[in-house]
């Protein structure tokens, strides 16, 4: 068990955290989530700024999925596949979204999301922890992001889908501290996940800064864009990383 410590501290964390966010009360979606600050509309798009600033999303995406095809991973290939396959049809999800904001629109934003994140997930725990990983927990990864949009959308409970977003925040920067990568420029890992943190902030003052900007842009458009550089990371991670 000794030799087996990292392993056990990143299992306890996966399970206090699904614990602690599961026991209190059910969390419901809030309508006045759909009414975003920025409803401006141009050449007959409605929320334009807001569906517009998913571009960047798919043209990470793709040129994500054009490395991977190219020059395939030697560890985790299918992950980052699908990392970049969830990023892809963030924003044709997301677009459709913001295009028509409500609750069951957002089911299709969320749930690409999820792919990504546990792309995402298993890519990085697979090359830093076991190459067996992978085939073992990349499918199952998958059906529980998709069982917790799934959850949210019957039962109107948002606590398994925020767990499935907080589980990689929780656990990466644990797995590079602990697990020593087989890859340079794993900084890059860090760059995206506080240009991930940032957009978090930017949705969260959505409304103060589209008046702090003189209504000119919403934070959530900021949002879009600032996970989009994070994701673009890691594109260059992977396109400049070597062997150790």
């Amino acid at each position: 068990m000794k030799n087996y410590w990292r392993e056990l501290l990143l299992l306890l964390i996966v399970l206090i955290s699904f614990v602690g966010m599961m026991l209190p009360e059910p969390i419901r979606q809030s309508l006045a989530y759909h009414n975003f600050a920025d409803q401006w509309s141009w050449l007959g798009i409605p929320n334009f700024l807001n569906v517009a600033s998913n571009l960047p999303f798919l043209f990470v995406g793709i040129v994500g999925q054009i490395l991977c095809r190219r020059n395939r991973p030697a560890e985790a290939p299918w992950s980052w596949t699908i990392f970049f396959l969830g990023v892809t049809v963030v924003a044709l999800g997301s677009g459709y979204y913001h295009w028509s904001p409500s609750s069951g629109t957002l089911v299709w934003d969320r749930l690409p999301m999820t792919i990504g994140f546990m792309g995402l997930f298993i890519g990085i725990l697979t090359e830093h922890v076991s190459e067996r990983l992978e085939k073992t927990l990349l499918i199952p990864a998958l059906l529980l992001g998709f069982a917790s949009v799934m959850y949210w959308d019957y039962a109107d409970d948002l606590r398994f889908y925020a767990w499935i977003q907080l589980i990689p925040l929780l656990t990466i920067p644990v797995v590079l501290l602990l697990f020593p990568g087989r890859y340079t420029h794993q900084r890059y890992l860090i760059y995206a996940l506080v240009f991930y943190l940032l957009a978090k902030y930017f949705e969260a003052y959505d409304a103060e800064i589209y008046a702090f900007t003189k209504q000119v842009i919403g934070g959530h458009s900021i949002k879009h864009v600032s996970a989009a550089v994070g994701s673009f990371f890691i594109y260059v991670m992977l396109r400049r990383r070597l062997p150790r």
